[in-house]
């Protein structure tokens, strides 16, 4: 029997991974979308490489930042077959896939920024950005809010009652990478013509609708990996997670639809919205509270889009401070609020320790963003040239379109 649960809990485990794994094909299209077409290709190339370069960071030093554990001894040590020194680990591979699991989300962060800084970024410095960010800064982070590091729970509930409540990281993921992602946005500036000489916007449409939403329905499919995976057992499963997260896009989708007057756009990114907001309180919240958060992380979208690319002259390309940054802060405090037992929430949180963990959170994403972009763009430059960028980064960087019959053509 140990033997069979030890195998159902790895198999459990490895197919969440999987299904967040797809979610990063999701992040793929949904820049594929929105960009023009001359920096598709671009993006299909920047978020698998991120994820490779993901996967050595947090192989080789983020997850011992997170979590003290070495994957430096034999491969019986590693699937629990043998004694070893250090961390015991888990019968069958366990912890094996549970790295894969949480490498998922870590390479969500550079996923993330992505979008952001779409259209005018250099590739390699973007590649050392995720290096330093996976290795260091989110596990960091990870580790004081999942982990047991620098005692940040232990302070957080002798504080405040209880401890900070993240069930699958509306803060720990999307708000970090919403908030890293503005720093690497206003270093690199607005694109190159967004912006008239009197402040007002030009257009760039999107590039493909039916890209952007096949890229918002792989990610918001792997959200349910996401959310209800994170219990990262079968016996810690519930459906609540489930219910919670589908209650939550909806919600996002129809105030989306309503306040963003049926733009496909904001519709797609609505139902983002609402399961990145549920995330961090899918595990304690009665279903219309999620419903309810999910609703207003959809007109909070819809608004922050506008603000940041109309008055605040925030050229986000895809959004991602709105819909990673602000609603996952959002999230974190909506857990506080409707993980509460006196509205239908099943208790055990406080807003107090949400809000101070959240805003936590925030001040670590937005100061690392800052330095790491900073420091690249003072040493090796993080913008294309004006020439590339006007070519586009497909053509500069690439040396192919992603339309490369169009191309010889022409």
């Amino acid at each position: 029997m140990d033997a069979l649960k030890s195998g159902a809990d790895v198999f459990f485990v490895l197919m969440g991974a999987i299904m967040v794994l797809a979610m990063h094909s999701g992040f793929a299209f949904l820049e594929v979308g929105t960009v023009r077409r001359k920096n598709q290709v671009n993006a299909l190339i920047k978020i698998l490489v991120d994820f490779a370069i993901s996967t050595m960071a947090y192989f080789f030093i983020g997850y011992a930042v997170a979590y003290g554990v070495s994957f430096f001894q034999g491969a019986g040590v590693l699937i629990g077959a043998t004694p070893g020194s250090g961390t015991a680990f888990g019968a069958s591979g366990y912890d094996l896939v549970k790295f894969f699991f949480l490498l998922t989300f870590a390479a969500a962060i550079p996923a993330i920024i992505s979008g952001g800084i779409a259209e005018r970024a250099r590739f390699w410095p973007q590649v050392a950005a995720t290096a330093v960010l996976v290795a260091l800064v989110y596990p960091t982070f990870e580790g004081m809010v999942w982990g047991s590091r620098l005692g940040f729970q232990d302070w957080m509930a002798a504080t405040f009652g209880a401890g900070f409540h993240d069930f699958a990281g509306s803060v720990v993921v999307h708000a970090m990478g919403g908030w890293i992602a503005l720093g690497a946005v206003v270093m690199l500036g607005a694109r190159m013509g967004r912006y008239r000489r009197d402040g007002r916007m030009n257009g760039i449409p999107p590039s493909n609708i039916p890209f952007l939403a096949l890229g918002s329905w792989v990610l918001s499919v792997g959200w349910f990996g996401f959310n209800v995976m994170s219990a990262q057992s079968l016996q810690g499963i519930s459906g609540l997670v489930a219910m919670n997260s589908l209650m939550a896009m909806a919600g996002g989708i129809l105030t989306a639809l309503l306040a963003g007057r049926n733009d496909p756009g904001f519709v797609h990114n609505g139902a983002l919205a609402g399961l990145v907001a549920v995330c961090a309180g899918s595990d304690v919240m009665h279903p219309i509270g999620a419903l309810v958060t999910g609703g207003v992380a959809g007109g909070l979208f819809v608004w922050g889009f506008n603000q940041c690319q109309a008055k605040w002259k925030i050229d986000d390309v895809l959004g991602v401070w709105p819909l990673h940054g602000m609603c996952g802060v959002w999230g974190g405090l909506a857990c506080g609020i409707f993980g509460l037992e006196a509205l239908g929430g099943l208790g055990g949180v406080s807003l107090a320790a949400q809000a101070v963990g959240t805003g936590i959170g925030v001040v670590v994403a937005t100061v690392a963003g800052f330095v790491v972009y900073g420091a690249l763009k003072a040493t090796v430059g993080i913008r294309l040239t004006e020439d590339e960028e006007y070519r586009g980064a497909d053509l500069s960087m690439h040396k192919i379109g992603a339309y490369p019959e169009e191309d010889v053509a022409g």
